[in-house]
């Protein structure tokens, strides 16, 4: 007799898929996120991308993840371990199981599984399950490239333009496994390739094929799996890397000012995709520049901040190494600029694919002279969106460089995204130079707050001439007076000092916690997820999160000295801990510091923080 179908809720799961980095497992993964986040559901992602350029086929090295975490209610991490593993391959079963949790459901194609696949995957016998460890009963294993190519039999297509369509038979089969909804998928497709409808059309059929096989067989012990979305704000979401959104508040802080934005800009993995989003919006009056290298990418945008646009200069860490004499330059001129930092794997090339928080103290102190520049950090995909606004409002309305530090994990990472109404976002108010003080009016001359006046060239009266040469704080005239060079330095330093940012929010048991968990940056999901966890063993536990870095929130001391313990949590050698060292008297944390170029787990904080918490 045949079995039904039930349908059980889940409040969570963790999806992986995996394969060869030419086998379409990111955008698997993304259509299944962005299906998810359309339904209501949280999400959160982790694209895990090779560091070869192009590995050769079916080897250890190329393989390719794409993981995402769905949740009825918040989520605040990818997750450590995954619940359904999808391994294309030989080679992703062999190096991705490991992220596989004990009974996750894994999903293979069998005819990737022959004796030759099995060599190159370093597998010793022909019974891969056995020798993994791994029960078969959760084993889902169809033979995904024949069943592909049957589908698509009279399709015109040939075998290598067949097989490209095998990650959206695995697609089709977590789609049935959790109750998606296809049509969002086919509609997600037919937008992709608007200009190759044929394409579409032949990845809808592989998509309809996978669906239709786990319904055939009802697949994992005849069970369906559905999360619920709860507790969902109203209004219109959308799936968002970090990138886009980060274009995104750049495009809302620009219109909220009244400016032109410029990207100056040149390619690194993995902040490109700034670059290319943004090229995407010239109708918004966004200029984008792709330069010949770095230092023309950062002196390009200097330029167009001296003529009265939104400027912007992006990079990752070897390309601030770079920038740095650009960035410099606008220091000395005060001229407002963002220079965004998606940080990745070091030093030199490093890790290009990969997520580190390495570059803290070099955008710092990373510069000749007494430089001083504020620095914001974004906590997540979405947040991105907001500290990229925040970052282009100071800038304007300070005169002055920033430097918006963002990672691989959070850049190349998706959240569900709220979208915005900028009529919530505050006002960007540039200090333009008062009409009134035409014909006294000096290029140094200050307002209240100690902000340089900006005078957009054009503007009949205010000639002015800007440089790297250090200038009288009274006339703008070249100096190399010693007073004056001390003045200068000192102002330019109060300016920034006197930045006005948010307190220092504290999370969770703030009144009496036992520990407070410190980070700053894209740590944010994991030390919140693995802070949750401890006060639900018992402990009590505070989670204080730097996104204001330079200047300091002013209550800084005051919330690092109300807790006994308190410990640093951070993806490199422990800069951020030597930073609050530098600013508040007498402060000594314990540390965790892991530099993997991975993002952190949060079963290995959890036990970490429980040593310190016992200690």
């Amino acid at each position: 007799m045949e079995k039904t179908v039930e349908i059980k809720e889940l409040q969570q799961v963790v999806v992986r898929f995996s394969g060869d980095s030419g086998d379409g497992m990111q955008l698997a993964g993304n259509i299944f996120s962005t299906v998810s986040a359309t339904r209501g559901n949280s999400i959160s992602t982790f694209p895990d991308f090779p560091a070869d350029i192009r590995a050769p086929q079916g080897s250890l090295t190329g393989v390719s993840g794409f993981q995402v975490h769905i949740g009825a209610e918040k989520v605040y991490t990818p997750g450590d371990e995954c619940d359904v593993l999808v391994a294309m391959n030989a080679a992703a079963l062999k190096t991705q199981y490991k992220f596989a949790k004990k009974d996750a459901v894994i999903i293979i194609d069998t005819d990737a599984f022959k004796e030759k696949d099995l060599q190159k995957a370093a597998f010793k016998t022909a019974d891969y399950l056995g020798e993994m460890g791994i029960d078969a009963d959760r084993v889902i294993a169809c033979a995904m490239t024949t069943m592909v190519k049957d589908a698509l039999s009279d399709s015109g297509m040939d075998n290598k333009a067949m097989l490209k369509c095998r990650n959206m038979f695995a697609l089709g089969l977590v789609c049935w496994l959790f109750d998606r909804d296809i049509s969002l998928v086919f509609n997600f497709l037919r937008e992709k390739f608007a200009k190759k409808p044929a394409i579409a059309e032949a990845n809808i059929k592989v998509v309809q094929a996978g669906f239709d096989y786990g319904h055939n067989t009802h697949s994992t012990a005849y069970n369906v799996y559905r999360i619920e979305t709860k507790n969902a704000e109203k209004g219109r979401y959308m799936d968002i890397t970090g990138n886009k959104a980060t274009a995104y508040g750049f495009i809302a802080a620009a219109e909220k000012a009244g400016l032109k934005l410029y990207l100056g800009s040149y390619p690194i993995t993995p902040a490109t995709d700034v670059l290319h989003e943004l090229s995407k919006h010239k109708s918004l009056g966004v200029i984008t520049v792709q330069c010949e290298d770095e230092i023309a990418s950062c002196a390009s945008a200097v330029g167009a901040s001296f003529a009265g646009a939104l400027a912007v200069t992006s990079t990752s860490g070897p390309g601030i190494c770079l920038k740095s004499e650009a960035m410099n330059l606008a220091v000395i001129m005060e001229l407002p600029l963002v220079v965004l930092d998606v940080q990745r794997g070091g030093p030199a090339t490093g890790l290009p694919t990969k997520s580190e928080q390495t570059d803290l103290l070099q955008v710092l102190f990373g510069r000749n002279g007494e430089s001083p520049m504020p620095v914001l950090a974004a906590a997540s995909p979405v947040d991105c969106f907001n500290m990229a606004y925040v970052a282009s409002k100071i800038a304007l309305e300070h005169m002055t460089p920033v430097v918006l530090l963002t990672d691989a994990f959070i850049a190349n990472g998706s959240a569900s995204f709220k979208l915005p109404d900028l009529k919530d976002y505050p006002a960007i108010r540039p200090p333009y130079v008062p009409e009134e003080l035409k014909g006294k009016w000096t290029p140094y001359m200050r307002a209240e707050n100690g902000t340089r006046y900006w005078a957009v060239p054009g503007r009949e009266g205010f000639c002015h001439i800007l440089g790297g040469l250090e200038k009288d704080s009274d006339t703008g005239a070249i100096s190399t007076d010693p007073e004056n060079h001390n003045t200068m330095t000192k102002l330019r330093a109060a300016k920034i000092a006197n930045i006005e940012v948010p307190d220092l929010k504290v999370e969770g048991d703030k009144d009496d916690a036992e520990l407070l968990i410190v980070g700053f940056g894209g740590t944010y999901g994991h030390l919140h997820a693995a802070m949750d966890d401890l006060r639900a063993a018992g402990h009590k536990v505070a989670l204080a999160h730097f996104r204001y870095i330079n200047p300091l929130p002013k209550n800084t001391a005051e919330v690092l000295k109300a807790y006994k313990k308190v410990v640093v949590a951070e993806g490199n050698s422990g800069q951020l801990a030597g930073w609050l060292r530098m600013n508040v008297d007498n402060f000594a944390p314990y540390k965790f510091n892991e530099v993997k170029g991975q993002p952190f787990k949060v079963n290995e904080l959890t036990a970490a923080f429980t040593s310190i918490l016992q200690a």
